[in-house]
């Protein structure tokens, strides 16, 4: 726990610098290029303009790195046409767009994205990292959580290291909302927000979407196939350390190597899925209209903010996501005697990795308790003590490191490198093994129970970012097993 362990001290970031060299024509070459990207990139297919695998060919960042000018929100990598900055007047609120998306609007007013901005974890986050690199990131976490704040210029140092409260009443922005995906043209990269906004196009409002044929009395409606596509949510779901390279987060290229993108199932089949029903009121009756309730895994904030069905909803994904179950117990051990027990725990509705994205916080781990048929219990690992699971929990998680190698569980702007990665791939399943001493005196037979559960972030982070006792983190059971040992009347023969 080096992050929490160091209390509240003030932290001195060691940021590997970007160098840019000499490659002055090279740089105005890809600013022109930029300048010109055109509405017709969201049409493209993956890979169309690269001729092969464009993982491993974007985003191009050695060359984007020396075109200083061709990112206007360094080190954020959003773009707009023609670079410029945008004006608030180009975008409405999403309040506007729920006069005519009723439905939509009211789903997507209970999501996380919704709160992308506003959200308290992220701003307590977002302020410490402000402060540990002098202003270095300003711009970087808040191009995902607030694109219309990033792309006015509204971002500043000091918005970002003020509370949520004194920021919505002096100075409100929107976090993830209509404008922000329904305004991006096209993609530049797979990563660190690489969308182009594109509010107006050819002067008029207008809203880039999935459908051929709508038709809206009050903006321009353009067809973008990259709506349709898993790497439209690459551009915030892939995080790339923008200083030391490091892959903070790879939610996408997760799914890119799964079972599902081979199946032609996207992000959108999952999180945003179909239901009947008008997209506008004023729309025609469709079969499938995209749910904007964005479902993931956060009830612990969901239920803070007082969206309790999204909390529910969230719950029941974690429960469609993972099954644990008990490998060859024995039919029979003796009391005295050491047992070896196997859980095996498997990924069978999830995407992605198990979990996946924010790799400070998020923990699936196994409770597993053994009691005898008196009630006592007679061992167990997994318990939460002192807000964090216990020494030696068997756990699936994605562990950051600094330069020393120092474990950072707060500090994810010092990251240089990954330490371990242990989650579990999508369709793929891990076995964890627990070994205890069944006691002399035990009274068969024994009951053995293993819980898989979830969290967010530890209790013991949010103590830290928020206070004691200002947010209560929900473990969610994801899935539970349970099975029974008989006793031998024979007691085990010891060494």
């Amino acid at each position: 726990m080096a992050g929490i362990m160091g209390g509240g001290r003030r932290v001195r970031a060691t940021l590997i610098g970007i160098h840019c060299g000499t490659l002055a024509l090279l740089a105005a070459t890809l600013l022109a290029a930029l300048v010109a990207v055109d509405l017709v990139l969201g049409d493209e297919l993956p890979g169309a303009t690269h001729g092969g695998n464009d993982k491993w060919l974007e985003p191009a960042r050695s060359r984007l790195m020396q075109a200083r000018d061709a990112l206007p929100f360094f080190p954020h990598r959003a773009n707009t046409r023609g670079n410029v900055v945008l004006q608030p007047r180009d975008f409405e609120s999403a309040e506007v767009c729920g006069a005519c998306h009723t439905e939509i609007y009211r789903q997507w007013r209970s999501s996380m994205m919704s709160q992308a901005w506003d959200e308290p974890v992220y701003r307590a986050l977002l302020k410490l990292a402000s402060e540990a690199t002098e202003g270095r990131v300003d711009t970087f976490c808040t191009g995902c959580h607030s694109p219309i704040g990033l792309t006015t210029g509204q971002i500043t140092a000091e918005l970002n290291r003020s509370s949520v409260e004194d920021s919505a009443r002096e100075h409100p922005l929107p976090g993830v909302d209509c404008e922000s995906c329904h305004n991006i043209s096209a993609r530049t990269g797979l990563d660190n927000g690489a969308y182009v906004m594109t509010p107006r196009a050819h002067g008029r409002s207008t809203k880039f979407g999935p459908r051929k044929d709508a038709v809206s009395p009050y903006h321009d409606t353009v067809y973008s196939a990259l709506h349709t596509r898993s790497d439209f949510c690459a551009t915030c779901h892939n995080v790339t350390h923008p200083f030391s390279s490091v892959a903070v987060e790879r939610t996408y290229d997760e799914w890119l190597e799964s079972p599902y993108s081979l199946n032609g199932e996207t992000c959108q089949d999952c999180h945003m899925p179909g239901f009947a029903g008008r997209a506008a009121i004023m729309g025609p009756e469709r079969e499938h209209v995209a749910s904007h309730w964005f479902s993931g895994a956060n009830a612990t904030l969901l239920s803070y903010l007082g969206q309790d069905e999204a909390a529910q909803r969230a719950r029941d994904m974690l429960a469609r996501a993972a099954r644990i179950e008990f490998q060859d117990l024995p039919d029979r051990v003796r009391p005295g005697e050491y047992v070896e027990v196997a859980v095996k725990v498997s990924n069978v509705g999830a995407g992605h990795k198990l979990p996946t994205g924010f790799p400070e916080g998020r923990e699936i781990w196994i409770d597993l308790r053994v009691t005898d048929a008196s009630g006592r219990q007679v061992y167990r690992l997994g318990a939460v003590k002192d807000g964090e699971t216990e020494e030696g929990t068997r756990n699936f998680k994605v562990h950051l490191g600094d330069r020393d190698g120092n474990v950072l569980d707060i500090e994810v702007w010092k990251a240089t490198q990954i330490l371990s990665d242990n989650r579990i791939l999508p369709k793929g399943y891990i076995v964890r093994e627990f070994s205890f001493r069944v006691p002399a005196d035990a009274v068969g037979p024994l009951t053995l129970h293993a819980d898989l559960n979830y969290w967010p972030f530890s209790q013991k982070l949010a103590d830290f970012l928020l206070g004691p006792n200002e947010l209560q983190v929900e473990v969610t059971r994801m899935a539970q097993v349970s099975g029974r040992v008989a006793l031998s009347v024979e007691l085990a023969r010891l060494p």
